[in-house]
Protein backbone atom coordinates (compact mmCIF):
# COMPACT_ATOMS: atom_id res chain seq x y z
CA UNK A 1 0.00 0.00 0.00
CA UNK A 2 1.34 3.39 -1.02
CA UNK A 3 0.89 6.09 1.66
CA UNK A 4 1.25 9.82 1.02
CA UNK A 5 2.05 11.78 4.15
CA UNK A 6 1.10 15.46 4.20
CA UNK A 7 2.11 18.29 6.54
CA UNK A 8 2.47 22.05 6.52
CA UNK A 9 4.80 24.67 7.94
CA UNK A 10 3.93 28.28 8.55
CA UNK A 11 0.28 28.26 9.55
CA UNK A 12 0.83 30.59 12.52
CA UNK A 13 3.57 33.10 11.59
CA UNK A 14 2.76 36.73 10.82
CA UNK A 15 5.12 36.79 7.82
CA UNK A 16 6.13 34.47 5.01
CA UNK A 17 4.46 31.74 3.01
CA UNK A 18 2.37 28.80 4.12
CA UNK A 19 4.24 25.75 2.79
CA UNK A 20 2.63 22.34 2.38
CA UNK A 21 4.28 19.10 1.33
CA UNK A 22 3.09 15.66 0.33
CA UNK A 23 5.53 12.76 0.37
CA UNK A 24 5.53 9.11 -0.71
CA UNK A 25 8.70 7.41 0.51
CA UNK A 26 10.33 4.98 -1.92
CA UNK A 27 12.99 3.87 0.56
CA UNK A 28 13.24 3.74 4.35
CA UNK A 29 15.09 6.78 5.72
CA UNK A 30 16.65 6.62 9.19
CA UNK A 31 16.12 9.45 11.67
CA UNK A 32 12.79 10.82 10.45
CA UNK A 33 10.76 12.68 13.08
CA UNK A 34 8.56 15.74 13.54
CA UNK A 35 10.63 18.54 11.94
CA UNK A 36 10.24 20.70 15.06
CA UNK A 37 12.03 18.02 17.12
CA UNK A 38 15.10 17.95 14.86
CA UNK A 39 18.03 20.33 14.70
CA UNK A 40 18.34 22.54 11.63
CA UNK A 41 21.45 20.61 10.56
CA UNK A 42 19.64 17.25 10.86
CA UNK A 43 16.60 18.60 8.95
CA UNK A 44 18.83 19.82 6.12
CA UNK A 45 20.57 16.43 5.90
CA UNK A 46 17.28 14.53 5.92
CA UNK A 47 15.75 16.94 3.37
CA UNK A 48 18.34 15.88 0.78
CA UNK A 49 17.75 12.18 1.50
CA UNK A 50 13.98 12.63 1.23
CA UNK A 51 14.26 14.49 -2.10
CA UNK A 52 16.43 11.68 -3.49
CA UNK A 53 14.28 8.81 -2.18
CA UNK A 54 10.66 9.86 -2.55
CA UNK A 55 7.92 11.21 -4.73
CA UNK A 56 6.95 14.58 -3.32
CA UNK A 57 5.09 17.78 -4.07
CA UNK A 58 5.51 21.16 -2.35
CA UNK A 59 2.85 23.89 -2.46
CA UNK A 60 3.34 27.49 -1.30
CA UNK A 61 0.82 30.23 -0.54
CA UNK A 62 2.02 33.82 -0.20
CA UNK A 63 1.07 36.19 2.60
CA UNK A 64 -1.02 38.10 0.04
CA UNK A 65 -2.98 34.95 -0.89
CA UNK A 66 -3.48 34.10 2.80
CA UNK A 67 -4.77 37.65 3.39
CA UNK A 68 -7.09 37.56 0.36
CA UNK A 69 -8.43 33.99 0.57
CA UNK A 70 -7.87 32.96 4.21
CA UNK A 71 -5.68 30.28 5.75
CA UNK A 72 -8.40 27.57 5.61
CA UNK A 73 -8.89 28.14 1.87
CA UNK A 74 -5.11 27.85 1.32
CA UNK A 75 -4.88 24.65 3.36
CA UNK A 76 -7.83 23.11 1.50
CA UNK A 77 -6.40 24.14 -1.90
CA UNK A 78 -2.96 22.78 -0.99
CA UNK A 79 -4.40 19.45 0.11
CA UNK A 80 -6.41 19.15 -3.11
CA UNK A 81 -3.34 19.94 -5.23
CA UNK A 82 -1.23 17.33 -3.41
CA UNK A 83 -3.94 14.65 -3.80
CA UNK A 84 -4.22 15.50 -7.51
CA UNK A 85 -0.44 15.49 -8.06
CA UNK A 86 0.69 12.45 -6.05
CA UNK A 87 -0.97 9.10 -6.72
CA UNK A 88 -1.28 7.02 -3.54
CA UNK A 89 -3.61 4.42 -2.00
CA UNK A 90 -4.03 6.48 1.15
CA UNK A 91 -3.40 10.10 2.17
CA UNK A 92 -2.64 11.09 5.77
CA UNK A 93 -2.57 14.73 6.93
CA UNK A 94 -1.05 15.80 10.24
CA UNK A 95 -3.76 17.31 12.43
CA UNK A 96 -7.43 16.79 13.10
CA UNK A 97 -9.28 18.31 10.15
CA UNK A 98 -9.46 17.58 6.42
CA UNK A 99 -10.55 21.14 5.51
CA UNK A 100 -13.38 19.58 3.49
CA UNK A 101 -11.10 17.44 1.33
CA UNK A 102 -12.43 13.93 0.56
CA UNK A 103 -10.30 10.76 0.62
CA UNK A 104 -8.03 12.19 3.29
CA UNK A 105 -7.34 10.77 6.74
CA UNK A 106 -6.01 12.82 9.64
CA UNK A 107 -3.97 12.00 12.72
CA UNK A 108 -2.88 14.35 15.49
CA UNK A 109 0.94 14.35 15.83
CA UNK A 110 1.32 12.10 12.77
CA UNK A 111 4.48 14.09 11.98
CA UNK A 112 6.20 12.30 14.89
CA UNK A 113 4.59 8.88 14.37
CA UNK A 114 4.35 8.13 10.63
CA UNK A 115 7.54 8.28 8.50
CA UNK A 116 5.79 9.65 5.39
CA UNK A 117 4.26 12.50 7.41
CA UNK A 118 7.60 13.15 9.16
CA UNK A 119 9.20 13.41 5.71
CA UNK A 120 6.49 15.83 4.54
CA UNK A 121 7.01 17.85 7.73
CA UNK A 122 10.74 18.14 7.00
CA UNK A 123 10.16 19.06 3.33
CA UNK A 124 7.72 21.82 4.32
CA UNK A 125 9.79 23.25 7.18
CA UNK A 126 13.15 23.25 5.38
CA UNK A 127 11.56 24.82 2.27
CA UNK A 128 9.92 27.53 4.37
CA UNK A 129 13.04 28.19 6.48
CA UNK A 130 15.16 28.55 3.33
CA UNK A 131 12.63 31.05 1.94
CA UNK A 132 12.69 33.05 5.19
CA UNK A 133 16.51 33.25 5.02
CA UNK A 134 16.15 34.68 1.50
CA UNK A 135 13.57 37.21 2.72
CA UNK A 136 16.04 38.17 5.48
CA UNK A 137 18.46 39.33 2.76
CA UNK A 138 15.73 41.57 1.25
CA UNK A 139 14.57 42.92 4.62
CA UNK A 140 17.58 42.59 6.95
CA UNK A 141 16.25 44.74 9.80
CA UNK A 142 13.40 42.28 10.56
CA UNK A 143 15.56 39.27 11.54
CA UNK A 144 13.55 36.74 9.51
CA UNK A 145 16.52 34.32 9.54
CA UNK A 146 16.12 34.02 13.33
CA UNK A 147 12.36 33.98 14.07
CA UNK A 148 11.20 32.73 10.62
CA UNK A 149 8.27 35.15 10.59
CA UNK A 150 6.76 34.23 13.96
CA UNK A 151 5.44 37.06 16.14
CA UNK A 152 8.38 37.39 18.52
CA UNK A 153 8.81 40.53 20.62
CA UNK A 154 11.72 41.62 18.38
CA UNK A 155 9.73 41.01 15.18
CA UNK A 156 6.74 43.02 16.43
CA UNK A 157 9.09 45.85 17.49
CA UNK A 158 10.58 45.92 13.98
CA UNK A 159 7.09 46.12 12.43
CA UNK A 160 6.28 49.01 14.78
CA UNK A 161 9.50 50.76 13.74
CA UNK A 162 9.65 50.01 9.99
CA UNK A 163 6.08 48.98 9.07
CA UNK A 164 4.88 45.93 7.17
CA UNK A 165 6.74 44.37 4.22
CA UNK A 166 5.00 42.68 1.28
CA UNK A 167 5.62 39.29 2.98
CA UNK A 168 3.68 40.21 6.14
CA UNK A 169 0.19 38.81 6.67
CA UNK A 170 -1.80 41.94 7.29
CA UNK A 171 -4.94 39.94 8.11
CA UNK A 172 -3.18 38.54 11.18
CA UNK A 173 -3.90 41.12 13.86
CA UNK A 174 -1.14 41.93 16.35
CA UNK A 175 -2.70 43.27 19.55
CA UNK A 176 0.25 45.47 20.54
CA UNK A 177 0.07 47.23 17.15
CA UNK A 178 -3.69 47.85 17.23
CA UNK A 179 -5.00 51.36 17.80
CA UNK A 180 -7.11 51.62 20.94
CA UNK A 181 -10.77 52.22 20.18
CA UNK A 182 -12.46 55.19 21.81
CA UNK A 183 -16.10 54.88 22.83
Amino acid sequence: MKLCGIDEAGRGPIAGDLVMAGCILQKNIEGLNDSKKLTEKKREMLFEQIVQNSLYHIVKFSAQTIDEKGIAFCLSSGLREILKTLQADEYLFDGNTTFGVANLKTMIQADGKVPEVSAASILAKVSRDRDMKEFAKQYPQYGFEKHKGYGTKFHVEMIAQYGYTPIHRKSYKIKSLQQPTLF
